[in-house]
């Protein structure tokens, strides 16, 4: 098996920075804009952003039996859907241009709209996603890779923070913002989804061409490394989507700093690009679960803090700010290589590699995650009473964009460790079965 060269990392840091043009720009602005923007209460808003997550968990089952199904002697099994990544980028334009109509068309047509970017998205992620099990089978290449996708990710992440964020103060034509940047990301992103299929090359050949539907079912059964990472990550990704989607809120009106936001861009920035780098050597150490447990334990300490330091503090609150962002960087590079390594433990087990189910179900989890956190950032601003009319939030509004903020992602991270107290897969007994799985083959 050859070593990954230079543009096959590159490549697939690509493919996350098109993925983030769709997933962050929703993570980050999707329930400001509906709430500010497009006039729509915040706990429809909140039912929205559920609902369609609910959706989207099972587009990426289905998407993943596709993949699993799929089979190109010249293309491999996941690169060519990487060739209609323009058209959840396209779907994009569509989701943050709500017409101006009566509230009940204004919902069905944002209904309408989100549910199809899910789909779509389903159908080009997945592949994505099991692209890193294909490429190679080297502990420190699927690190170099989940570094990659890292820094593709977030480097879309720290754009919107940088420049678009601090346009979206009160005052403006913020929906002309909103339309201009998603034409932008589909051109952008499109071109980036083919340079991904170009550059990444599949060496890993699964052990069947397709996959029967028997053979997922008996594979998934047996794998309970990929249950617990699963259970685990639904937990993380709705507080770490709960704080990303209360950031705005909570540097605007708790802080009175949105000037704050390109700064936080930044410092996620440098995380991700440091932890890139030495993420292999702690992994090295002590292994991919124990960092993964002490990042988490960082996320919690950072909720904590978020929640308790006053307004007139708010270095204070910065510094709970970084140690959540170190966090999640940690715990999201480590996760897309722990997902790989649950493959090698399934084919193991059964002698079947199904990659595209392992990675859809993990994706599911996500979208799941990513619905509840956004949804629960909702209810609470309706729950505390917030206003998009008003300058000034009355105190139970700021009460609970803090615990948004802060305190209900700290809870969630601490449930994700206990949960993964029971992940068994270790890096020594990971090396011991791809070691036997390459010996058989």
């Amino acid at each position: 098996m050859k070593p990954l060269n230079r543009a096959a990392i590159l490549g697939y840091g690509a493919g996350d920075a098109a993925n983030s043009m769709i997933i962050s720009t929703a993570n980050m602005f999707l329930l400001v804009y509906y709430t500010d923007v497009a006039g729509i209460g915040a706990a429809a808003a909140g039912t929205l952003l559920v609902v369609a997550r609910v959706f989207n968990a099972f587009t990426d089952i289905a998407a993943g039996r596709i993949v699993d199904r799929f089979h190109s002697d010249r293309w491999g099994k996941f690169r060519p859907f990487l060739l209609f990544g323009f058209v959840p980028l396209v779907l994009g334009v569509a989701v943050f241009h709500v017409p101006d109509v009566e509230p009940g068309l204004k919902l069905l047509y944002a209904y309408c709209t989100y549910f199809l970017v899910c789909l779509a998205y389903s159908l080009v992620n997945v592949p994505y996603g099991c692209l890193v099990g294909a490429m190679t089978q080297d502990p420190r290449d699927r690190a170099r890779l989940a570094g990659a996708r890292t820094i593709g990710g977030l480097s879309v992440g720290a754009t919107l923070g940088f420049f678009v964020a601090p346009l979206l103060g009160r005052g403006g034509d913020v929906q002309q913002i909103f339309t201009v940047m998603t034409l932008v990301f589909a051109v952008l992103g499109s071109g980036l989804y083919v340079f991904t299929g170009t550059a990444c090359r599949e060496q890993v050949a699964g052990s069947v061409p397709k996959i029967t539907w028997r053979q997922t079912t008996d594979a998934l059964r047996v794998n309970s490394p990929l249950v617990v990472l699963c259970l685990s990550s639904v937990l993380l990704v709705t507080g770490n989507s709960a704080t990303v989607a209360a950031q705005f809120y909570y540097l605007r009106d708790v802080l009175s700093r949105l000037d704050l936001f390109p700064l936080m861009a930044a410092t996620q920035v440098v995380i991700t690009l440091a932890l890139a780098v030495l993420m292999p050597r702690p992994v090295n150490r002590w292994g991919k679960k124990a960092v993964f447990a002490a990042g988490c334990m960082l996320g919690a300490a950072g909720g904590l803090v978020v929640f308790l330091a006053p307004a007139e503090a708010p270095w204070l609150a910065v510094a709970g700010m970084v140690l959540a962002q170190l966090s999640a960087a940690t715990v999201s590079i480590l996760t897309w290589a722990l997902i790989a390594d649950t493959v090698e433990y399934g084919e193991w087990k059964t002698g079947v590699r199904v990659q595209g189910i392992n990675y859809a179900l993990l994706a599911a989890t996500r979208k799941l995650g990513m619905g509840f956190g956004g949804g629960l950032v909702a209810f609470a601003l309706a729950w505390g009473g917030y206003s998009s009319s008003v300058q000034e939030q009355a105190a139970p509004a700021l009460t609970a964009i803090r615990a948004a903020a802060g305190l209900l992602p700290a809870a969630l991270v601490l449930a994700a460790v206990v949960i993964m107290s029971w992940y068994r897969l270790t890096d020594q007994k990971h090396a011991e079965l791809v070691a036997g799985l390459q010996e058989s083959r």
